[in-house]
């Protein structure tokens, strides 16, 4: 089967700049879960403090939307629910805003989107992680 890939960016509503220290790692996490629920293979990611990077590959199966839609949904959920700070500030329950960004990798290399993504890696040899904190 062949695998599809597409750079995707969202960002949290009114882009406060929320995802600080362990609400970051969190969102990460679920992210990462989520993923691997989905059969989503991470190629690079990063979590910044009011947008997330992810260059994904996925099973032509899956829509981009469908991919946003757990994705977001899922994570809104829960960092509101384990983080009550998060919930007071965004009472209408949508922490992430609307929409998303889907950029496909088709004219531009894989390599390219990694390096931009890297380029968002605040210390270049805090590990190697191919999803980091920013």
């Amino acid at each position: 089967m062949s695998w599809l890939t597409v750079h995707l960016i969202f960002v949290t509503k009114y882009r406060y700049k929320v995802l600080k220290g362990e609400e970051q790692k969190r969102c990460r996490d679920l992210m990462l879960q989520d993923c691997k629920r989905l059969d989503i293979n991470i190629l690079k990611g990063a979590v910044s403090k009011d947008h997330v990077h992810l260059h994904i590959e996925y099973a032509p199966k899956l829509s981009v939307s469908e991919i946003c839609k757990q994705l977001k949904g899922r994570s809104s959920r829960k960092l509101q629910m384990e983080f009550p700070h998060l919930k007071k500030r965004y009472w209408g329950q949508r922490f992430w805003g609307r929409g998303f960004g889907s950029f496909s990798t088709g004219n531009i290399t894989d390599q390219m989107v990694q390096d931009y993504i890297e380029s968002h890696r605040k210390d270049p040899n805090a590990g190697k992680d191919n999803f980091f904190l920013e």
